[in-house]
């Protein structure tokens, strides 16, 4: 591991983040090709895996960006607080707003509960879209993430950049699949079914550009951007993921899932970063 930090920490900061989100993207294609060798999927299972990803990006949210957002941020007490604050409330504004917009069809549910703008677009562009939403924020959070290093803030760290990678790719793992799967069932080609499910993640990569961009540029911009990042991936969990895994009534084995999943991604961060 320590050569990987290694090998990142001599790169372009961009550059790190565009790699970085590129090995995102490729557990989500890893995930997709499932499709090739099994013909449906344990629902349980399913659940569990929809749990660890929610659980995932709640740690994350926290650990790899709020936190480092507030310690960064100048002044004290409520002062300190205020940056974190609108970012997040910002990040999640901008997700609710791409929710109302952006046609799309949760995972699990039926085609009649697809939100957005009315669409004649068929259910897999619209599955494809809703996995889409989740992966805004997470390529954004590891560009901003790089580009912070970059800034020289402290709090930055390639080993958090590199553990916040990590953690979002072991959970997109299971979204891959959630695309592929569903479709296959309906009919459409093992091909056709893996290409829709790593389509999916390939937002990841170019947001992880924007955001290590935007705060190499505007270096003020930093704590904002970190807690904007957070608030979007918290409203994705509160809105699509969690009520995703409840649809089969396996509680339990969801709420498990995430729970395993916030412990693992809790133990990257503060071991890496």
């Amino acid at each position: 591991m320590n050569d990987i930090i290694d090998y990142f920490e001599k790169l372009d900061p961009v550059m790190g983040a565009f790699l970085a989100t590129l090995f995102t993207w490729g557990v989500t294609a890893l995930g997709a090709a499932l499709v090739f060798f099994f013909k449906g999927m344990n629902r349980k299972v399913f659940d569990a895996m929809l749990g660890f990803a929610g659980g995932v990006m709640v740690a994350a949210s926290f650990w790899s960006l709020l936190a480092p957002g507030i310690e960064m941020s100048p002044g004290e007490g409520f002062q300190k607080v205020i940056p974190a604050a609108i970012g997040f409330a910002l990040g999640a504004a901008f997700l609710f707003g791409l929710d109302k917009v952006l046609p799309h069809l949760h995972v699990n549910f039926k085609e009649e509960d697809k939100e957005g703008v009315r669409s004649p677009w068929h259910k897999s562009v619209l599955l494809t879209l809703a996995i889409t939403l989740h992966n805004i924020p997470e390529g954004l959070a590891v560009g901003v993430l790089f580009g912070g290093v970059a800034a020289g803030f402290d709090g930055a760290t390639i080993g958090g950049a590199v553990a916040l990678a990590i953690g979002i790719g072991l959970q997109n793992f299971p979204e891959g699949f959630a695309v592929a799967m569903p479709l296959r069932r309906q009919g459409f080609s093992r091909w056709k079914s893996f290409h829709y499910g790593q389509l999916s993640a390939i937002v990841e990569p170019v947001a992880a550009v924007i955001g290590a961009y935007a705060v190499m540029t505007f270096q003020p911009i930093l704590p904002y951007a970190l807690a904007f990042a957070a608030g979007a991936m918290i409203f994705v969990v509160v809105e699509e993921v969690v009520p995703e895994s409840q649809q089969g009534k396996n509680t339990d084995i969801a709420t498990m899932g995430f729970i395993g999943g916030f412990i693992l991604m809790m133990t990257l961060d503060v071991g890496l970063g």
